[in-house]
């Protein structure tokens, strides 16, 4: 039997939005940790968006002690090469595929759907985005880093080998080294994709200088 959707927080800028913004949550924190983003942003007054919060499923994390928490999946060390466990991505990237299906059936066209994620969101929001069969709007990663390098040449799919990507990163970020992310762009630009990429001078956060370019960003590509 196929899950559960994930339980999900939303928000709609106007009455029948025609787009949408599924938005991932860090390591331990949950769909709530991005909902007031949304009256930051100054988004066009026309454009209707709903933004999908979920909440990530319940699992132990070997790297904080086995301690059960919100995560996308489980990290078992420190290091970039070894932080994620490919399972747990996989189940992930096939649990937002659920919510793009369920925005599809409510009348959503891929071409107008954004998956965004902060940190492990950012990891699945690049999984999921790039391995997804239909041109999506864009892809939004923020403090992240590129997942299962090794098999994206095999896996991505040609409907988004052009999809807009917004990368940004705090240049001291001690948590995912801004050296990783800088790699991780430049693993996705050596396969053709164009990525927007912005550094704040910020620790593992969200400063307001971002906000202000992810508003730009998101209205360009809902436009």
């Amino acid at each position: 039997m196929p899950d559960e959707l994930l339980a999900t927080i939303e928000l709609e800028t106007r009455p029948d939005p025609d787009a949408a913004v599924i938005w991932m949550h860090g390591l331990g924190a949950d769909g709530n940790d991005f909902v007031p983003i949304v009256g930051e942003l100054e988004l066009p007054e026309d454009l209707g968006i709903r933004f999908i919060f979920p909440h990530a499923p319940m699992r132990p994390v070997t790297i904080n002690g086995g301690m059960v928490m919100r995560a996308w999946y489980d990290i078992v060390g420190s290091d970039l090469t070894n932080r994620g466990d490919e399972a747990g991505i996989r189940d992930s990237q096939r649990r937002i595929e659920q919510l793009i299906a369920r925005e599809k059936a409510r009348g959503i066209a891929a071409s107008r759907l954004v998956l965004a994620g902060f940190s492990q969101g950012g990891v699945i929001a690049l999984q999921a985005g790039l391995r997804h069969p239909e041109r999506l709007a864009g892809i939004m990663a923020l403090s992240t880093y590129l997942a299962l390098p090794q098999a994206l040449a095999s896996e991505a799919h040609r409907a988004n080998s052009d999809v807009p990507i917004f990368m940004a990163h705090g240049t001291a970020d001690p948590m995912i080294r801004l050296d990783w992310a800088d790699a991780s762009r430049r693993a996705l630009q050596a396969q053709g994709y164009a990525i927007e990429w912005h550094t704040y001078p910020m620790q593992h956060s969200v400063c307001i200088e971002e906000v202000g370019d992810l508003d730009a960003w998101l209205a360009r590509v809902l436009a």
